[in-house]
Formats: structure tokens, sequence, C-alpha cells
């Protein structure tokens, strides 16, 4: 490696990485909060079967779970303005990643709780709680507990689905890096930095993810034991 190369890695790390604290960050935990309110919302309403919202739902999963996150992006930043419905980049990023969030989201947590035994909800019944409340203080929470894992791998996904935003203007680490490329003219250093910085933050994700799950799986022998 020669010195000039070195010398535009190094220079280009904190180039790439303020993006990643102003813009990849902001739009990964934005997007998943907002993701994981539609999913609950989604996923309770089809399991509760409510006339009319259960099939808009089930429509807004097929077609959200259907198409690719680079064409939602488009249309909703570039396609929506023929419309007269005008909407900055970074909103646009956060509608588009909760909206595909939500949708993938749905399906686990829906899925995890069809899986709670429902002699819980029958005995739950029997002491005088409502369905909505039997699914909100005993079925739900349990379910959320049970398909976190699921739901922190989707987080990490995210995180590297935000390059996307790139495509609609906003710069992230990946559009930082072009920029960067565009000046130095060294392509395959620069995309395997961010790509590296990238699996950095996978990496520690996944390290974090693997304590929670050691956690929970200390409380629950805890539980089984009591």
């Amino acid at each position: 490696m020669n010195s000039r190369l070195f010398e535009i890695i190094i220079n280009s790390i904190p180039k790439i990485l303020l993006p990643g604290l102003t813009a990849t960050s902001p739009l990964t935990l934005i997007s998943f909060f907002l993701g994981m309110i539609i999913a609950i919302l989604v996923s309770v309403t089809r399991v509760m079967k409510i006339r009319v919202l259960s099939e808009v739902f089930r429509f807004y999963v097929w077609v959200f779970r259907g198409t690719p996150m680079l064409v939602q992006l488009f249309i909703i930043f570039y396609g929506l303005p023929n419309v007269g419905i005008n909407i900055e980049a970074f909103p646009s990023a956060i509608i588009a990643f909760s909206l595909n969030i939500g949708a993938y989201a749905s399906e686990t947590i829906r899925g995890s709780i069809l899986a709670i035994n429902k002699s819980q909800t029958e005995g739950a019944v029997a002491c005088g709680l409502t369905l909505w409340q039997t699914m909100i203080h005993i079925v739900l929470p349990q379910a959320i507990k049970n398909c976190i894992p699921a739901l922190f791998n989707s987080f990490i996904s995210l995180v590297k689905d935000t390059s996307l935003a790139a495509n609609i203007t906003i710069t992230e680490m990946f559009m930082a890096t072009q920029r960067i490329v565009a000046v130095t003219y060294e392509p395959l250093a620069l995309y395997i930095e961010v790509a590296v910085i990238y699996l950095i933050f996978s990496t520690g994700l996944s390290w974090l993810q693997k304590k929670v799950e050691k956690s929970l799986s200390k409380s629950t022998g805890k539980v089984a034991q009591a």
C-alpha cells in the first residue's frame, strides 16, 4: 500500500463515521422504533381478526413484503411529488424503512402470538379478563420476548439497508464514501473500508444480540424452575 492510499484511507474514516452518527444511526433507530409500533398494531389486529382493518393490513403486508425496498423509497421520494405530495429525503426514508420493517416484523410477531398456548388465553378469559386485556397483558409480552432474536436480526439488516438511502440524496455512510471516491479515484480501497465499517457495526450488534438471548434464556430457565 502506497503512502497516498494509506493517507486517503486514514483521512476518510472520520468523514465516513460522521454520517454514520448523524444519518445512519438516526435512520435505523427511528425507523425500527416506528416499524415495531406498526408491526405490533398489524399483528394484533390480524390475530384478533378485526373486520376491514385486518384485510387492509393483510394487503399492506403483501405489498411491502413483495416489493423491493429501493422501489418503495423511489415511489415515496420521487413518485409521490407527481400527485402533489412532496416529502423531504430523510422523512421519505423513515417512512419507507418503517413500513418495510413493520410488514416483516408483523409476520414474525403474529407467528409468535399464534404459538402461545391457547390455554393461557382461555384461562385469562375465565378469570374475567377481556380478549384485548388478555392479548395486551399476557399474550403479547410473551410473544415479543420469544421473537426478540428474529427482531434483532431485522434490526441488524436495517443498519445495512440504510445504505439504500444514498439513492434519494441522503448523505449516510455509503454516499459519503461515494463522494470521497469521486475525488480520490480509489473505489476498491474505499468501498472495502465502508464495508468493514458496516461489518464492525453488524458484529457489535450480533454480540449484543447473543448477550440479550443469553440473558433471556437464563430468565426463562429461572421461571421454569420456579
